[in-house]
């Protein structure tokens, strides 16, 4: 009998030591909230910061940030005690392969931010230790609006950078909480400041509002005219002025903008071309801005990025180059010339989507592309040519962004 009492305290003690380990055991271990389809809604909406750790146990990377993890959410959760402030979770993804599918989890593990539901494009990059972690939790807890006290505060602004400027009687109130939550979603890609009480009573002159003061010290500012308190509203709005239609891609931001999971139409130009650079954001905007948000348009220095132009047949003496990146293939636009012909850069990536550039790259141009008795023709006389330069297929962006870095 004693042998089984014994045995029996062995097998508990055994127990107690792997959930102290796994730390899922005593009052004292970290809250990491477990995330499923039946609760990972309604744990992100609730929740100001959420930190998400994707995570799969059979990588030994993942094994090893576990503790860490929680140890950071143990030091944030003492600052912020607030359960809804800061969220720090987990999600199994091969549990939930689901879950990883929808916020496009490629490699593990991966932290992702989240705020008010909203996955930020911005993942966690820095280092994988308690302080690190926790510092940039702190980071994320700082006001993003700037409050001014004089209107002199507002016409000094740096115009060098994109300012959203909201006009308020006071900060308790819808229209400022409002305000607020979109500047803490849009952080990094505007400054936001706030004028309050009778610093703006000149400025509300038909209630509050908000402006936006553009780059360029002679570019005339934008008023919203749309709801205060609409969120959606307010945010598309801020969005679209605080998020360049055309943005530039360097080793910095490349993985991040390959993780919003969109196709690249990308200018390559010598970087002093920026008259090629206006073109293209031109016709970006005459020709696609109903692809917006089924595609990413994006510029690159020539020379920063000659292996992608070697990569596609390319050198920067051939620049600018218009080019397509999938994740599979590039498929390069025949002539920067033909950017002005009607119509012409919006069906290069309407034949995107609808398969036909995959198409003539493995098989040669679409019969339906040849008149009768044409193609029998043009066979005799010549090999086919595609609508696009046929290529070889493409390296991960990830490989080419690091060899070019590399190379520098």
């Amino acid at each position: 009998m004693k042998q089984l009492i014994h045995s029996a305290n062995l097998k508990i003690h055994s127990i107690t030591t792997i959930l102290l380990v796994m730390g899922l055991s005593s009052p004292g271990q970290a809250e990491i909230v477990s995330l499923e389809s039946s609760n990972i809604d309604d744990v992100l909406n609730e929740a100001g910061v959420a930190l998400v750790n994707f995570y799969a146990d059979w990588c030994r990377f993942s094994q090893m940030l576990h503790p860490i993890f929680e140890e950071a959410s143990n030091i944030v959760r003492e600052e912020f005690p607030d359960t809804k402030q800061v969220v720090f979770a987990r999600v199994d993804c091969d549990q939930h392969s689901d879950i990883a599918q929808r916020y496009r989890i490629t490699k593990y593990p991966t932290l992702k931010l989240f705020r008010n539901g909203m996955m930020m494009k911005r993942e966690y990059r820095g280092q994988r230790s308690v302080t690190a972690i926790a510092d940039f939790i702190r980071q994320q807890q700082v006001d993003p609006v700037k409050e001014v006290h004089s209107l002199e505060e507002v016409i000094s602004v740096d115009r060098s950078r994109r300012n959203i400027i909201g006009f308020f009687e006071k900060k308790d109130s819808n229209n400022y909480h409002t305000f607020e939550k979109v500047a803490n979603i849009l952080r990094d890609d505007c400054t936001f400041l706030a004028a309050i009480g009778e610093v703006s009573a000149s400025e509300r002159f038909s209630g509050d509002n908000v402006i936006y003061k553009p780059v360029g010290e002679s570019a005339p500012d934008m008023v919203y005219l749309g709801s205060l308190t609409n969120f959606d509203l307010s945010y598309a709005w801020t969005q679209d002025k605080c998020v360049p239609l055309v943005r530039e891609i360097t080793f910095e931001n490349g993985e991040e903008l390959t993780e919003e999971g969109l196709p690249f139409l990308i200018l390559f130009h010598v970087k002093e071309d920026t008259e090629s650079l206006e073109k293209f954001q031109h016709e970006v905007a005459r020709q696609l801005i109903s692809e917006k948000g089924s595609i990413n348009f994006l510029h690159a220095d020539c020379d920063k990025f000659r292996h992608p132009l070697l990569h596609i047949q390319k050198t920067p003496a051939d620049c600018p180059v218009i080019a397509i990146d999938s994740f599979r293939h590039m498929y390069v636009f025949p002539d920067f010339k033909d950017l002005a012909v009607p119509g012409k850069l919006r069906q290069f990536v309407l034949d995107l989507h609808s398969g036909k550039l995959h198409r003539e790259f493995h098989h040669g141009p679409d019969p339906t592309d040849s008149t009768p008795g044409q193609e029998e023709n043009e066979a005799a006389s010549s090999p086919p040519e595609s609508s696009f330069q046929k290529l070889a297929p493409s390296e991960t962006r990830y490989t080419i962004l690091r060899r070019d870095r590399d190379e520098l």
